[in-house]
C-alpha cells in the first residue's frame, strides 16, 4: 500500500469513527471531574479515569492501569509494546477539567456536551477532554488500518487527574516511575492550532510565578472624614504599587525583567486577536511589541484578585491592609526564581510612605521550549500536511504546562512536540468552552498518520 493510499484510507476510518468520538466526548463531559473536593466530589474524577482506562483497554493498550500520584489524584496510564526495532511514542493529556465558574454564564448546561453552530460545548469538551477523544479516535484507526492486530510503534497513553490544580502529582509521579514511562517521542495533546485549519506546533510555553501581595498602613480602619488626608490608606498604597508594575502603554515593567524581546515565528495578527479576545471596540491593545511579541515573548504581569471592601456595603472607612493576588507569566530564557526576586525588589522598592508589603509566593513554573528537527518532528510534519493540506505553523502558548520539564529532564533524548484541538475560539477556562469536531477529527488524523509512519 502507498503511503497516500494509506492516509487515504485513514482518513476514511477517522471519518467513520466520529460518530464515536461523539458520544466518547458526550460521556467524558458528563463528569464533573474538577480535582478539587470543596467544588465537586472526588469520585467524579474517578469516573473518568476509569473510563479512561476502559477505553485504553478496549482499543488494545491491554496493559493499563490507574496510579495515585503524590498530590492523591489518579493518573491512567496504557501501553502496547513497541514491536522489534519500533520507536515508543507517549500521547499525554488530562481527564480533569477548570471549574465551570459562572453557571448562570453558560448558554447550554455545563457538563451536557451540546451541539451549536456547528461546535460541541461542554467544560472539558476542548481541555482536555476533547484531546483525550483525538488521541483514542487516533488509535482506533491506526487498529482498524492495521486489521486489528496491534500498532506498529510502542504506545504509552497517561491521561493525567490534576494537571488543572496545579499540585503537581505528575510533575512527582514521573521521575520515580521513568521505565514505565519511557518514548522516544511525546505527543503533548494540551494545545492546540492558531485557528480552525492552520494545523500548529507549540513552540514554547510561558512559566509562572504566582504571588500574594499584602499592604499594611494601619491597626485598624478609620473613618474617612475624620483622618482621610494625614492617614496612610493601605488601598491607595497598592494601588501606586499595581500602577508601577505596568507603563503607559500597558509594557509590564518589573524592573531587572527585559520586556523587548521579540517572537520570531507565526504572527498573531491584531484583528484576529482582539476578535479572539473579545476585545471591545475603541479599546487598544497594549503593548509596544506585536501581539506575538507581548503574549509569547514577554513578561505579562496580570492582577487576578483584590481583596478590598465590595461597593455595595463599604463604608467611609480608610484601609488598614489589602491584597491583591498577581500572576507573572515569563517567556523562555526567564528562571522563575530569579523572576521571583526581581519582583519582589521591585515590589519592596514601588512602596509609598514606608508601608509594609510583603509577597508571599504561592507557585513557580519554568517556562518550556520545544526543539526542532529530528525524526518525530519530521514526521510530525508530515503528518499535519497529509491531514490539513498544508505546511504546519509554530506559536507560542502562555500557560504553564509544568510537566513538559519534568519529561524533558527526565528523557533527555527524547523528542517532545506540543499540539491538539484547543484553538481560540474554544474558550477554555471560560464559560461555554467548545470544540469544534473538525479539528478532532483532523488531529486524530494527524496523529494516525504519524504512528503509522514514523520510524525513529
Amino acid at each position: 500500500m502507498s503511503e497516500v493510499s494509506g492516509v487515504d484510507a485513514l482518513r476514511d476510518q477517522v471519518r467513520a469513527l466520529m460518530p464515536r468520538a461523539k458520544s466518547d466526548l458526550t460521556e467524558l463531559v458528563s463528569y464533573k471531574s474538577v480535582y478539587d473536593p470543596r467544588v465537586f466530589p472526588i469520585e467524579e474524577c474517578h469516573k473518568a479515569a476509569r473510563w479512561a482506562l476502559e477505553a485504553l483497554k478496549e482499543v488494545g493498550l491491554t496493559d493499563a492501569d490507574l496510579y495515585e500520584t503524590p498530590d492523591g489524584s489518579q493518573a491512567v496510564v496504557a501501553r502496547y509494546p513497541a514491536p522489534a526495532g519500533a520507536p515508543t511514542v507517549l500521547l499525554y493529556c488530562h481527564y480533569d477539567v477548570q471549574p465551570p465558574m459562572d453557571e448562570a454564564a453558560w448558554h447550554s448546561p455545563v457538563w451536557e456536551l451540546t451541539e451549536r453552530d456547528g461546535r460541541w460545548y461542554g467544560r472539558g469538551a476542548a481541555d482536555c477532554k476533547g484531546n483525550l477523544v483525538a488521541h483514542l479516535t487516533a488509535l482506533r484507526a491506526v487498529r482498524e488500518a492495521m486489521g486489528g492486530t496491534g500498532f506498529p510503534v510502542g504506545i504509552t497513553v497517561v491521561a493525567e487527574g490534576s494537571e488543572e490544580q496545579g499540585t503537581g502529582g505528575m510533575e512527582a509521579f514521573v521521575p520515580h516511575n521513568a521505565d514505565l514511562l519511557r518514548a522516544d517521542a511525546l505527543v503533548i495533546g494540551d494545545c492546540g492550532n492558531v485557528a480552525v485549519g492552520a494545523p500548529t506546533f507549540t513552540q514554547t510555553l510561558r512559566g509562572m510565578v504566582s504571588a500574594v501581595l499584602t499592604v499594611e498602613t494601619l491597626a485598624g480602619p478609620l473613618h474617612s472624614g475624620m483622618y482621610g488626608g494625614a492617614a496612610p490608606d493601605a488601598l491607595a498604597a497598592l494601588v501606586q504599587v499595581l500602577a508601577s508594575l505596568r507603563d503607559e502603554r500597558g509594557n509590564t515593567t518589573v524592573t531587572g525583567l527585559p520586556n523587548d524581546q521579540e517572537w520570531d515565528g507565526e504572527q498573531y495578527p491584531p484583528e484576529q486577536f482582539r476578535a479572539d479576545a473579545d476585545v471591545l471596540d475603541g479599546v487598544d491593545l497594549v503593548g509596544d511589541g506585536t501581539v506575538a511579541d507581548m503574549i509569547w515573548a514577554r513578561p505579562a504581569l496580570t492582577v487576578i484578585g483584590i481583596d478590598v471592601p465590595p461597593v455595595v456595603g463599604s463604608s467611609s472607612a480608610i484601609q488598614p491592609k489589602v491584597r491583591a493576588r498577581i500572576n507573572l507569566r515569563i517567556p523562555p530564557g526567564i528562571d522563575p526564581e530569579q523572576a521571583l526576586e526581581a519582583l519582589t525588589a521591585h515590589v519592596e522598592s514601588n512602596v509609598p510612605w514606608h508601608a509594609k508589603a510583603t509577597l508571599e509566593c504561592e507557585g513557580l513554573a519554568a517556562p518550556f521550549r520545544s526543539g526542532t528537527g529530528g525524526p518525530a518532528r519530521t514526521a510530525m510534519e508530515h503528518a499535519f500536511q497529509a491531514a490539513y493540506g498544508r505546511a504546519a505553523t509554530t506559536q507560542g502558548q502562555g500557560g504553564s504546562i509544568p510537566l513538559c520539564n519534568t519529561f524533558a529532564d527526565t528523557y533527555p533524548n527524547a523528542e517532545i512536540m506540543l499540539l491538539g484541538v484547543e484553538e481560540p475560539k474554544c474558550l477554555i477556562h471560560a464559560p461555554n468552552e467548545s470544540v469544534d469536531p473538525t479539528e478532532i477529527e483532523r488531529i486524530a488524523l494527524t496523529e494516525a498518520v504519524f504512528l503509522t509512519t514514523y520510524r525513529g
